[in-house]
Parts: C-alpha cells; structure tokens; sequence
C-alpha cells in the first residue's frame, strides 16, 4: 500500500453551485452565530464568512419563523452578488426542514431529534419488531422531506452529533462509535431506498479520539454496503484560541491523512470567519502531497485501522512501555540513550537493531512527514522493533501559526494511529516555551496527557441563548488554573448535556438569560440568572471539593 495522501473516491453531491465529492476541492464552510430573525446581521456575517473564503454558510433555523426567513436572507445576499450556497441546520423540527428545504440549497438533518425525541438519557427496551417499526417511522417522516428536496434540488446532509444521539440508538448500541455510525447508517438507508443520493454525511465529537474512530467506522460500514457520499469534517464544541485551532487540526487533520474529508469546518467559539483560514490552512497542503514520492509500504500484521490501539514498546527509563507520552522541551529525553533514525532510511530496520536499549528519534525530510513517521512504525512494528519511538518533525521557517496547525494535524495522524511515545516539534520561528505548550496542547487533544484544563465549548448560532464569546472568556479566565477539570460551556440544549457527558461540569443556556448547571450528565441547577451561574459553579465545583484555589498550583 502507499502511505501517502489519496483521496477517498466518492460520488458528487451539488449544493446550488457548488459540488462536493472527490472530484472537486475540499470545500470550507462556516456557520453563522447570529439570530436567523435578524435579516441584516446574518447577511453581513454570511458576507464576512464568502469573504474570508467560505464556500458555503449555514445557518440555524429552530422554527418554521427561522426557516421562512432564510429567503430574506438569501435574496439579500443574492442581490448583493454573493452566489455561496445556504444550508439550514434543524434540530427537533422537521416542519422547519420541510420549509427550508424550498428556499436554500441544503438542509441539515441530526438522525438524533429529526423524528426521536429530545435525548433524555432513558434506557429503552425494544423487541427486533418494535425497533424496525421504530425505523419505519422515521422513514414515514423522512420521505415527504426528500419530495420537497427533489422537487427543490436541494441537498441533504446527514449530520450526527456524539452529543445528540437518541436514547433508541443509545439503548441498543451505547453511547460509542458503533451507535454513532448506527445512527447515520439508518439514514442513508433510507435515502438509498428512496433513491436520494444528493447526500453528505458528518460525524462529530468534541472527544477527538471518538470522531476519528467513528469516521473511519463508518466509512468502513458505507464501503461494506456501497455507499460512497461524501464527508464533512468537524470537531465540535473545540473551544476557542490556541487550543480551539489544535484540537480541531488532530481530528481533522488525522483524517485528512486518511484521504477521508471533502468539506471541512473549524468549530470555533469566536466570530465565524476566524474559521476559515483555520481550515484553508489544514487543506492547503494536501495539494502537495498528491504529487509526492509514493511511500509504499505494509501495514504491521494485525492493525486494526478503525479502532487501533498503541503500538507495544519497552520502557527505556521513562519512556515508552506504557508510561504517558512525552513532549521534547517539557521531558527529559538524554541524549545517552536516545538515537536519530531517518524515517526515510533503506536501512531502517538495521539502524534500529544497532539501538538496543535507547529510545529512537524518528526523522524525516519527505515532504509528506507524517506519512513517512507512520510508514516507518509500520515497518519497525512489523521487525519486531519494540524501543520507544519519538517522532520529530522540523517545520523549519514555517509561519507560527502554520506551525501551530501543521504541527497539531501531523501529530494528530500519528498518535490517533496509534504511534509514537513522545512527539518533538522543531521550529526557527516559536520559541522553546511556546513549542513545548504546543506539544502539550498536541497530547491533550489526542487524549494522551492532561496538563490543562479542558473546556469544550460551542461556536454559537441562532439557538445561543447567551453572549458566548464574552462568556467562555471569562469562565476560562476563573478557571483554567482547575487542570484536573473538563468544563463545558455550550449555548444551547441541542448538544450540551451528550457532549458534557464527557465533562466533569457543564454551563448551558436554557433560555434567554438563564442557565443550567450539570455535573455530567445530571441537570444540578436548571434556569439560574446567568448573572449568578459562575458563582453557583463555582459553589458546585467546591462542593464537590474539588476546587483549588489559584495560588496553590
């Protein structure tokens, strides 16, 4: 096999003027944060979205008001000359879908609350028959909504939200890749039934280990039943700043390795069109590897691909042997017993025979770095190498934040792959200090090393029922000294308690100026003035005693 970067071969779905598939570029897309009721302010956000780059916009229609008003919307935009598609996000209202679906160009569809109710987190019981009839149902309701696209041209996508599955799916798969790729996969069913076929499908968690995973199952589970749509790529809720812009490049970034992504949208809890030079720059490269030496090669005996898990390794001191991973510039790597090993070496497998007992620092000079590391694991996995392996990567006279993406993708394919020990990360442009945060940011995001604190945090649309912005700010500035915590700021109750359910506490709008504080999963306060919910949080988080006090890190 070539570990380099191919594209997954796809069928072609058109969104008004834009098509998507493997045929064509990866597409970049944004989302408006504004109410979609105020005609002028989602017009002149949509605007700034095209003009930074954005192909296509999306924005929320919650009701059948909403979705109406996407074509005041719409003819402004057209009038002022800006062709780029319009996509309405629905949750809970296929009413809303049915009227949207007769004014853009595409309609987001969650299989999640498109017919199942809101997700309450109850265990169902269902016969074999009961469930089918379950499916029947949502075929009965799914049907009248692809009529209206078919007559429209307007394109549906299927997009599924770790944080939003059903308690169906939830009762009978868990809350796992497996159900996740389950509750797509009803859909598309579906679809095909119905010979639909202007289809693309997204996954998304703001766990990235758990969207990479559940993308390649599915795609592994369309191949099976010869399905093809096209993807779109996201990490939701991945916060803001820095560590925003790195979780969102090691999900998406390992997958685009992959060759899987024809559309992709950075979820930042920032002004939209912050979003696209992220996600230019996670694209901009592939171009470069498509005509780069091929890396031929063989996956090590037993690799599982979908789901793998890390590579076995001895521990030399520290390193390796199932210690946590390392970062160059944060752990001491001695020069004793470490050794530089090109990746592109012949005589690989030679040199790391000679290294018994030190950990080897992987290099590469081909154009493609993370292809390269990986092919060079697969090939010392498969000799029966087991010295801890760190790969490193020069991004030399790489602007900053290049480095920051580029670096943060890399890693992201290699450690998502399974690999690697430790990670160093060398530029002539950031410092020591700064490469060294970077790497911690790379391990955390891949789930490896918490040395942070974790806040998942959503980008905002129409539904937010607070200032976002202004908000996860200032929760971050009064807590990011917790490091043992994760912290979920979201604005409404569409994904906010599934994606919390991997946070420690959660922060979610319920409704204009109010909101409701979990612990998990379980709603703790419901409907508090926002003006008392930092407080309360913090009372909660001390409560629990797990608060420390600033000064005492």
């Amino acid at each position: 096999m070539d570990f380099g970067y191919k594209r997954r071969p796809t069928s072609t779905t058109r969104v008004g003027n834009v098509a998507i598939g493997s045929d064509y570029p990866i597409r970049l897309q944004s989302m408006t944060s504004t109410s979609t009721m105020d005609t002028e302010g989602s017009v002149a956000q949509a605007k700034r979205i095209i003009d930074a780059g954005g192909e296509i916009v999306r924005l929320t229609a919650q009701g059948v008001r909403e979705a109406n008003n996407l074509a005041a919307i719409h003819a402004a935009l057209r009038a002022d000359g800006y062709g780029a598609p319009l996509v309405a996000d629905i949750h809970f209202n296929p009413a809303a879908a049915d009227t949207a679906a007769a004014i853009v160009e595409k309609v987001r569809i969650n299989p999640g609350n498109f017919v199942d109710p809101a997700r309450t987190f109850k265990h169902l019981e269902y016969t074999d028959k009961e469930y089918a009839e379950e499916i029947k149902r949502i075929e009965q309701r799914l049907t009248p909504l692809v009529d209206i696209c078919r007559r429209h041209s307007t394109a549906l996508r299927i997009g599924v939200n770790h944080g939003s599955l059903s308690d169906r799916i939830m009762s009978r798969y868990g809350d796992t890749p497996a159900g996740v790729t389950e509750s797509a996969m009803e859909f598309l069913r579906i679809l095909r039934g119905l010979d639909f076929n202007d289809v693309v499908i997204s996954i998304k968690a703001s766990n990235t280990v758990v969207m990479v995973n559940t993308v390649r199952l599915l795609v592994e589970a369309m191949d099976k039943e010869d399905m093809h749509y096209p993807l779109h790529l996201g990490v939701t809720e991945a916060g803001n700043g820095e560590d925003g812009r790195i979780r969102s490049a090691v999900g998406i970034g390992a997958l685009l390795a992959d060759g899987i992504g024809d559309t992709v949208r950075v979820s930042l809890s920032e002004e939209p069109e912050c979003e696209i030079p992220v996600a230019a720059m996670l694209v901009e490269r592939l171009d470069a590897w498509s005509g780069a030496p091929s890396l031929e090669g063989d996956e090590y005996p037993g690799y599982n691909r979908t789901e793998p898990s890390r590579r076995v390794s001895e521990a030399v001191g520290n390193i390796g042997g199932g210690n946590t991973t390392v970062a160059a510039g944060v752990d001491d790597i001695p020069t004793m017993h470490s050794v530089r090993v090109s990746a592109d070496s012949d005589t690989l497998v030679e040199e790391a025979k000679k290294a018994a007992g030190k950990v080897i620092i992987l290099t590469t000079g081909h154009i493609n770095p993370a292809a390269a590391l990986r092919r060079a694991m697969h090939r010392l996995t498969a000799a029966g190498i087991r010295n801890p392996l760190i790969a490193e990567i020069d991004y030399r006279d790489t602007s900053p934040e290049a480095v920051m993406v580029y670096a943060a993708a890399d890693m992201g394919s290699l450690l998502l792959s399974g690999f690697a020990d430790g990670i160093s990360i060398k530029s002539s442009t950031i410092d020591n200090e700064a490469l060294a945060a970077l790497s911690l940011g790379i391990l955390q995001a891949a789930r490896l090393r918490f040395s942070r604190t974790e806040f998942i945090s959503c980008p905002g649309c129409g539904r937010t029922m607070f200032d976002l912005q202004s908000t996860v700010n200032t929760i971050k500035k009064e807590l990011s000294h917790l490091r043992h915590l994760k912290i979920g700021v979201m604005g409404c109750i569409v994904n906010g308690p599934g994606e919390m359910a991997d946070a420690d506490y959660g922060y979610v709008g319920a409704g204009a100026g109010r909101v409701s504080l979990y612990r998990r999963k379980e709603c703790v306060e419901r409907n508090i003035p926002q003006d008392e919910a930092l407080g309360r949080l913090i009372a909660l988080i001390k409560s629990d005693w797990l608060w420390t006090d600033p000064d005492t890190q």
